[in-house]
């Protein structure tokens, strides 16, 4: 407290010992300094910050644009739904050549250049070193999947080795048992997806999204039930190519089990038409349609094989059952497996009794889609008419 007042002491005796020209000098040029000031303010126009064009090594962590936008307190996100308004801001992130805005960037990567974009992908597996152009030895042309559970390796076991090295393999796990399958050489080298007690279309529609299986010409999607003793999947995939098919399946065994009369192996051709979902081969194109139209509640699938010559044009020369490369349905329940044994009967029942649901909804969903297109279609004709 002393050394405040003695602080302030000197203070006050200094103040009261200059001069008075001093004093009358210190307030002479303290007011020509005010005016001056006013002066150059009201001779130039105001200034936005935000206009300045610095150099950009002086502001290195100051968003101008952003400090424009937000000056007033007024969020950019407040009010862009707005169309107008929306506009307006695209147009400007047009005209912004400090920034990358980039319309025609896959949504959510406008403000990405478009050298750096990789909006597809792929189920090769790669190293945790070395030069990653160096990852791959063999890159597989097709992929070849099946939903399985562990009573079931055997059989899965007889089909892989069907494939060559040409085909990748995806395992959809619905019983939850994933290790095991270590015993199997190829399993090693398999990609393994566990969700238990799903579906394959389940499956299909979470992890065979178009831009993943890109890469693929032909996507097979099968059951784990079949028999492949006569089936070779190169030979297969030659008749395809040879016929054009889209969308195809091996022919059935006629005298085995319960199925379509359609997809039964005819012995006197090579290929004939229609296909099954029991063990469809899909190409790109095919596939990258029928994954759209696979609803994500639906998950039997019930409906789809009669939808899905929408895909495809024309439907009856690229849809087809390969007759000469044929496979066995063994009826193996895969669904029923999953619940305990007391409760096989109802499970079933309610299993079954979903699955005509889930087509009625399908058929319904389908014709009211594309009843509202038509509709709107003929609207926009009457418009575009009457004008």
């Amino acid at each position: 407290m002393q050394n405040t007042v003695y602080i302030m002491g000197i203070f006050s005796r200094s103040a009261l010992n200059k001069k008075p020209n001093d004093s009358t000098r210190l307030i002479i040029t303290t007011f020509l300094g005010i005016v001056f000031g006013f002066l150059i303010g009201v001779s130039f126009p105001s200034l936005s910050v935000s206009k300045l064009n610095f150099a950009s090594g002086l502001l290195p962590t100051i968003d101008l644009s952003y400090m424009g936008e937000n000056k007033l307190g007024i969020s950019t996100h407040s009010v862009s739904n707005s169309s107008s308004n929306s506009t307006t801001s695209s147009s400007a992130k047009l005209n912004d050549t400090s920034k990358i805005w980039i319309p025609s960037n896959p949504r959510g990567a406008e403000r990405l250049p478009p050298g750096i974009i990789v909006a597809e992908s792929d189920f090769n597996l790669r190293r945790l070193w070395g030069k990653p152009s160096e990852d791959l030895t063999n890159i597989p042309k097709y992929l070849v999947t099946f939903t399985v559970g562990y009573n079931q390796r055997h059989n899965i076991d007889a089909c892989v080795k069907k494939f060559s090295a040409n085909f990748t393999i995806l395992l959809f796990h619905y019983d939850g048992r994933v290790s095991e399958w270590d015993q199997f050489e190829w399993s090693r080298q398999a990609i393994h997806v566990s969700a238990r007690k799903q579906t394959k279309w389940w499956y299909a529609k979470r992890f065979l999204h178009p831009y993943i299986v890109a890469s693929y010409d032909y996507i097979f999607i099968w059951d784990e039930d079949l028999g492949v003793e006569h089936f070779n999947a190169e030979e297969y995939i030659k008749l395809v190519k040879k016929h054009g098919l889209e969308l195809s399946q091996p022919g059935l065994e006629p005298n085995k089990g319960l199925t379509w009369q359609m997809t039964k192996r005819r012995g006197d051709q090579e290929v004939h038409n229609f296909v099954e979902i029991m063990a469809p081969v899909f190409s790109r194109d095919a596939w990258r349609c029928v994954w759209y139209m696979i609803q994500n509640d639906l998950v039997h699938g019930w409906g789809l094989d009669f939808a899905m010559r929408k895909c495809i044009e024309p439907a009856h020369e690229k849809i087809g059952v390969v007759d000469s490369q044929w496979i066995v349905h063994q009826r193996v329940p895969s669904l029923g497996n999953q619940v305990e044994q007391e409760h096989h009967f109802y499970y079933f029942i309610s299993v079954s009794e979903r699955c005509r649901k889930e087509w009625t909804m399908f058929q319904n969903r389908v014709a009211s889609a594309e009843n509202e297109y038509f509709k709107k279609l003929g609207t926009m004709r009457s418009n575009s008419t009457a004008h």
